[in-house]
């Protein structure tokens, strides 16, 4: 989209960001619990210093100027003035208005973004009428690879189950059964009685044991490999944060706590990697044995 002036941009600019935090403020359903905060939300207002450039800025917050420029018209000519304030974004990205009736995929594919990443870093939301699309390696369909990052996925070797269980709803796109709407699945229903012993796939940290609005009871475990995983709608816990677990542990039973998404029981489990786009949903089965 194009505007006619810096100033009409820069209103443009604050008056969505504005509308964002107002409009998801007074609806409790305008994000899935445990995805990232929008990016929309994450923006800060950066004081110039003395002595401070564009570049040192861009620098400190581990952006390109072009990212910072895109999102402070007025610094076109690549000068700042001290005292003033610009705009910072979370990462490197573009802020754009989505034409009514288009879709995640409709938008990912014209910015060559993976749609999951998409659809995850602006909280989730059904229907967008701004988003937020990161640009950068993180951004593309090909894996996320770093130093410390294998190429291929890093296996891990158990099953949150103590029998290979019946999929009741799979990673992904979906369509709710309840009501008909397409939406994306960020783990896998795994159908079991309420009371059934959830075991952790493998060794690792628990970093968070409690309630967590949809997912009802939660426990969420830091593995090697930067990876992570999720298991929701236990009927009880039975870990404590902190605490090392080996595994095949115990960590709760099978519930219906919180908002599952099938009325049949199941266990609600999700793989999550590290990223600087936060903590992105993958699709279990290529992580976990069965």
């Amino acid at each position: 989209m194009t505007f006619p002036s810096r100033q009409l941009f820069v209103c443009f600019l604050v008056s969505i960001l504005g509308l964002v935090s107002t409009t998801r403020s007074k609806s409790a359903n305008a994000s899935v619990p445990g995805c990232p905060t929008p990016a929309l939300e994450r923006f800060q207002r950066h004081k110039v210093a003395s002595f401070e450039t564009l570049e040192s800025i861009a620098q400190r917050y581990n952006l390109t100027p072009t990212t910072i420029i895109g999102m402070n018209p007025d610094l076109r000519n690549r000068t700042v003035a001290v005292g003033s304030e610009i705009l910072i974004p979370p990462y490197d990205g573009i802020v754009v208005e989505v034409p009514r009736g288009q879709t995640w995929r409709e938008v990912a594919a014209k910015y060559k973004i993976r749609a999951d990443a998409l659809f995850e870093v602006n909280g989730c939301e059904k229907d967008p009428r701004v988003v937020f699309v990161p640009q950068g390696n993180l951004s593309r369909s090909r894996p996320v690879s770093d130093s410390t990052t294998p190429s291929t996925p890093v296996k891990l070797t158990g099953y949150p189950l103590p029998q290979i269980a019946t999929v009741a709803l799979p990673y992904g796109w979906q369509i709710n059964p309840s009501t008909s709407e397409v939406f994306f699945h960020s783990g896998v229903d795994l159908q079991a009685a309420v009371g059934t012993p959830v075991q952790a796939i493998a060794p690792g940290t628990v970093v968070f044991a409690g309630n967590q609005g949809t997912y009802g009871n939660l426990v969420i475990i830091n593995h090697a490999g930067k990876l992570q995983s999720r298991y929701a709608h236990l009927e009880n816990i039975k870990v404590s944060i902190g605490q090392q677990i080996k595994q095949q542990d115990e960590i709760g039973t099978v519930g219906t706590t919180g908002k599952p998404t099938s009325t049949q029981p199941h266990l609600h489990f999700e793989i999550r990697s590290s990223s600087d786009l936060g903590w992105v949903a993958k699709d279990p089965n290529q992580y976990i044995q069965r």
